[in-house]
């Protein structure tokens, strides 16, 4: 038998400190927190018009933590609703102004490959 106990385990019995109404408050407190996260989401996503690249890639402009920023970015069919995904690039206005100045050199660039 080792001389040293590595962790005691504690059981949820031990709980006795907290009644079952705290605990249950405690978890609608968090479930509230929860809708009210994802309706500040969808107010926010209702302001910004997507414009659809490809079946599932899509361009926004959106704002976060009070900038402005192009998000082009692949979605995915979450049970029947379109949802971002991590394939995907979120641009500044500055990075958005220097792509655009670049479009003639980057049609030049396509046109010679395609050539």
């Amino acid at each position: 038998m080792p001389k040293h106990k590595s962790k005691a385990y504690v059981s949820d019995s031990d709980d006795s400190d907290i009644s079952d109404d705290e605990k249950a408050a405690a978890k609608k407190r968090k479930l509230e927190k929860k809708k009210k996260q994802k309706a500040e989401r969808e107010e926010e996503d209702e302001g910004s018009d997507m414009i659809q690249l490809s079946n599932k890639r899509f361009v926004s402009v959106r704002e976060f933590k009070g900038k402005c920023l192009i998000d082009i970015r692949e979605y995915y069919d979450a049970g029947g609703e379109l949802k971002p995904g991590k394939k995907g690039i979120s641009l500044s206005k500055d990075q958005w102004q220097k792509l655009k100045a670049a479009m003639d050199d980057i049609d030049e660039k396509v046109q010679a490959i395609e050539d």
